[in-house]
């Protein structure tokens, strides 16, 4: 065999063994809408009990804290922070009139029952007591005396991102290690991480659509480990990291994913909504309004939901909180409102393994 010959076996023979090598290292997939099974479920009837004259705008952000006390992040006339008690009571106000208020995002709570607001419209991070007092700021309003920016020509790329200016975030969670990591959002593109204390670490992703990147990281949360997901909402995908924000997995053929949330225990879970269909496909568009009940490692256990107004129906879910794994409470944005849903999950194998 001559030179050019041995030259272009070995050409064949790398080609070859470059699609085994891709399949291998190529991020799972998760499928859910022909074979998840429905979980039966029921929507708690007026959960909350608003006072008189008081009333919800968009459903933008709910979570719990241990003793199953409710916040609402709302946006009305105003931005406002609302607490609940385990059964919907009125429980108080919190942050009325802050600075750091204009366009709720996000509500979470952490593991010592401080609660933090997400503002997008302020660009900031607030974290809260449980006695509702501020104890840090994350980001910074931009001043009124600075004027009205200008709006860029089209096509002018976003600036860089800073490490710590935010540029519309969304969401925010915690590390077992209480390192903070914040979605930011729709102007960034990126996931930044933090000390407990504040202090930048490191960032990941640009806008693009390739693994790594990012299309509005909408909602993120944490697993027990430590890694992070985060729903890629504009790439239909909910990407998985490792705590020092290492690309892990890739689940798609999630729909849009809106909110993620994972339950806490020994067994944990993973929550998705798919909120927003794509009008080009006739098979999302007719499971818009569903949520995903998954496996960390993309299974999909379970599906339930359907579009629509009605309790038990779901209206553009903005956000979960499912502190207890088969009771869970979603934000809904377009339906002005709040539901507590009681799962009742049948003994089922798994199906729509990632694959």
């Amino acid at each position: 065999m001559n030179r050019t010959s041995k030259l272009g076996l070995l050409a064949v023979l790398v080609l070859a063994t470059v699609p085994l090598f891709a399949q291998q290292n190529v991020p799972p997939r998760a499928k859910a809408f022909e074979t998840a099974p429905e979980i039966p479920y029921d929507s708690v009837p007026n959960f909350l009990k608003l006072p008189q004259n008081l009333y919800l705008g968009e459903g933008i952000g709910v979570a719990r804290n241990s003793k199953g006390h409710v916040f609402v992040f709302t946006r009305s006339g105003e931005t406002r922070l609302f607490e609940f008690d385990q059964n919907g009571n009125y429980v108080r106000e919190i942050g009325q009139g802050l600075y750091g208020f204009e366009m709720a995002h996000g509500v979470r709570v952490d593991s010592q029952d401080n609660i933090w607001a997400v503002d997008e419209g302020t660009n900031m991070v607030i974290k809260f007591s449980p006695e509702g007092r501020v104890l840090m700021t994350m980001g910074r309003r931009e001043e009124a005396v600075e004027g009205v920016r200008a709006t860029p020509a089209p096509g002018t790329p976003p600036p860089s991102a800073q490490p710590y200016r935010f540029n519309r975030p969304t969401d925010v969670t915690w590390d077992p290690a209480g390192n903070i990591y914040i979605s930011d959002g729709y102007g960034n593109s990126r996931v930044a991480k933090y000390d407990k204390n504040g202090r930048f670490i490191k960032e990941v992703g640009t806008r693009g659509t390739q693994p790594g990147q990012m299309n509005t990281p909408h909602s993120i949360t944490s697993d027990a480990k430590g890694n992070i997901y985060v729903a890629d909402r504009g790439n239909r995908r909910i990407q998985v990291f490792d705590s020092d924000l290492n690309l892990v997995k890739i689940y798609d053929n999630v729909g849009a994913p809106w909110a993620v949330c994972i339950s806490p225990g020994p067994h944990q879970y993973l929550y998705s909504s798919n909120s927003n269909p794509d009008n080009n496909d006739s098979r999302l568009m007719a499971v818009s309004g569903e949520v995903y009940k998954m496996e960390l490692d993309g299974t999909i256990v379970g599906k339930f939901g359907k579009p629509g107004k009605q309790l038990g129906e779901f209206s553009t879910i903005h956000a979960i909180d499912c502190r207890n794994e088969n009771e869970l409470v979603v934000a809904e944005i377009t339906a002005w409102r709040i539901q507590k849903l009681v799962l009742k999950p049948q003994r089922v194998q798994t199906s729509s393994r990632a694959k």
